[in-house]
């Protein structure tokens, strides 16, 4: 619910600083700016997101996990969907989104909201219902308390197995 009021409420903020800034420019120039900041945005994206890729494909090709490249992508995801939309806030945000720099100031702006969040959070009640700090936990057992499992037997825990592991193209031992 608080997602969708704030939505709403960037939308219409949107909108009004759109009509003014239109009443005051004249509507073929709002057009223009408009217009203009979806081409230049598609053009950054398509830069972008081709050197993202780029970057994710050597880091994967060097066995590693492009965690960043992932979140540049959906940044770049989400910051194209703002520059598409008719509007000069969106614009900002949605350029804010895209250019590089700005992108890693964004991130530590939103990493210092979740941290903040978090603490509000904490100082709320702590945890939620639900939450436990151990996955036996969550499900009512106690730690040591279960008996040996037999190969083959599926009781419906979903517990990781334990074992080796050995590649294919590996010779046995």
């Amino acid at each position: 619910m608080p997602f969708l009021f704030i939505f709403t409420l960037f939308a219409l903020l949107d909108f009004v600083i759109l009509f003014s800034v239109g009443s005051n420019i004249g509507l073929l120039t709002t057009l223009a700016l408009v217009l203009g900041t979806g081409f230049v945005g598609l053009y950054l994206i398509r830069r972008e997101g081709t050197a993202a890729l780029a970057r994710a494909q050597q880091r994967m090709e060097q066995g590693e996990l492009p965690s960043s490249e992932l979140l540049t992508g959906a940044a770049l995801i989400f910051g194209g969907a703002l520059l598409l939309a008719p509007g000069f806030l969106s614009d900002a945000l949605g350029f804010l989104c895209v250019i590089p720099g700005a992108r890693r100031v964004l991130a530590r702006l939103l990493a210092i909201a979740n941290l903040r969040l978090q603490v509000l959070a904490s100082r709320r009640g702590g945890r939620r219902h639900g939450q436990a700090d151990d996955w036996q936990q969550a499900r009512g057992e106690q730690a040591g308390k279960e008996g040996p499992r037999r190969a083959g037997q599926d009781d419906g825990d979903d517990r990781p197995l334990e074992g080796d592991f050995i590649s294919r193209d590996e010779t046995s031992r």
